[in-house]
């Protein structure tokens, strides 16, 4: 295993970032509550269709999760800058352990209804939306600029791992009883929480208490504005993902073309986590030390490619394979992005800028869906895939030439 350190050369004797105590702990926190949340959108989304077998009941859970994050941006950031964002994060956990023990008594005593139901999920969503950028500001206060890359790309595939299991995790333990998965999920909150409390902030700035005005809530959006690489990155990730979404359509792919039913489903659907996380594992041991712009790009264009060879794909497990690449692609642009948009962002406002950030990832993934499903509608699936492929090389090219600085770019440890 290798570090890049300040002068550029190899360095084969620092530390892993796992050996940092407090960057384990934040490890222990991020991947407890992604389990707990990923059970739980399976065991809430079930038992919904149960009480009602209303499939619009399910499109209301997905809105309840993401509505919180678009109405708090702006005030997640804020208050992310101006308070101790460890209390936060130990503050949302606790709500969140809150809510789903409470879903589990009303489960128990059988008195759970869907209206409970989507006002449990709006909880849990406005306790996420301060979740995850509270928790992304902490990372380089944490293990500082230099192991940077490596702590992302080790957070990724934790949280890639917890994206696969958690799902399979709260069908298991909904089969086990109704009240299990809200009692485990509950449980693992309650160990995210005492994780995040242990952890020790040692190259953080102190938090800013500037008078609150729309100046300062809205100081990331003038940030990014002001800031050409990262108005860059965060938007090539919106449009991307907004128009190379063909993953949206793998029930259509499964059941019309591929004729792979659904076990195929089930594979085609695990193959983009399982590529980015073999990827993110990649970089964790051997993190990207020159050219890290030029690679961003490359990474969004092979992403785009394998968008249309999936979507061009008769077989099975090419497409399983185009999806591979699909994620492991992404998960290079993933890295590259978040270290960035980490690095060239002051201390003091990376609450500000994380929220927006996530803001945009958000909503690129639900508007990526609905306009795959809408191009589908109006072209067909595999010409809709094909589009949203080729688009996805267009803003590549697009980018590349109205963001050069991005091009310039070559390290991400800081330096």
């Amino acid at each position: 295993m290798t570090t890049q350190d300040l002068s550029g050369t190899a360095n084969t004797v620092s530390p892993s970032v796992l050996h940092n105590r407090n960057y384990r702990h934040f490890l222990v926190s991020r991947t407890c509550s992604s389990l707990a949340f990923q059970s739980l959108t399976v065991a809430m989304g079930w038992m919904i269709y149960e009480l009602t077998g209303s499939a619009w009941m399910l499109g209301w859970v997905g809105l309840c999760q993401f509505l919180p994050m678009l109405i708090l941006t702006f005030v997640v950031g804020t208050v992310a800058d101006r308070y101790d964002r460890r209390r936060i994060g130990l503050a949302c956990q606790w709500v969140e352990a809150a809510t789903v023990l409470v879903l589990g008594l009303l489960v128990w005593q059988e008195r759970l209804t869907p209206t409970g139901i989507l006002a449990a999920v709006a909880v849990l969503g406005a306790a996420q939306a301060f979740e995850r950028p509270t928790m992304a500001s902490l990372v380089p206060g944490i293990v500082g600029p230099a192991m940077l890359q490596r702590a992302i790309a080790t957070s990724t595939s934790f949280m890639q791992t917890a994206l696969i299991v958690g799902p399979a995790l709260g069908g298991l333990l909904y089969g086990l009883g109704h009240i299990v998965p809200f009692i485990a999920s509950g449980l693992l909150f309650l160990a995210a929480g005492y994780s995040v409390g242990t952890i020790q902030v040692l190259h953080a700035a102190p938090a800013t208490r500037a008078p609150v005005t729309l100046q300062t809530v809205f100081a990331g959006v003038s940030f990014i504005r002001r800031t050409p690489a990262v108005l860059g990155m965060i938007s090539l990730d919106l449009f991307a993902v907004l128009l190379g979404g063909a993953t949206a359509l793998l029930p259509i792919y499964a059941s019309d073309i591929l004729e792979a039913g659904p076990f195929g489903l089930g594979l085609l659907r695990a193959a983009p986590a399982i590529g980015a996380l073999g990827m993110s594992i990649y970089l964790g041991h051997m993190p990207i030390v020159s050219g890290a712009g030029r690679k961003m790009f490359a990474a969004v264009a092979v992403f785009g490619l394998a968008t249309i060879l999936f979507a061009l794909s008769k077989d099975v497990w090419i497409s399983i394979i185009a999806l591979l690449i699909v994620g492991a692609s992404d998960n290079i642009s993933v890295v590259v992005r978040s270290s960035l948009v980490q690095l060239m962002t002051p201390d003091e406002m990376r609450g500000r800028v994380n929220a927006v950030n996530s803001l945009f990832i958000g909503t690129s993934n639900q508007l990526g869906e609905f306009e795959s499903g809408m191009m589908a509608g109006l072209v067909g699936p595999v010409a809709a895939g094909v589009i949203g492929g080729i688009g996805t090389l267009a803003v590549v090219a697009i980018w590349m030439s109205a963001f050069p600085v991005l091009r310039r770019i070559e390290r991400l440890d800081g330096a």
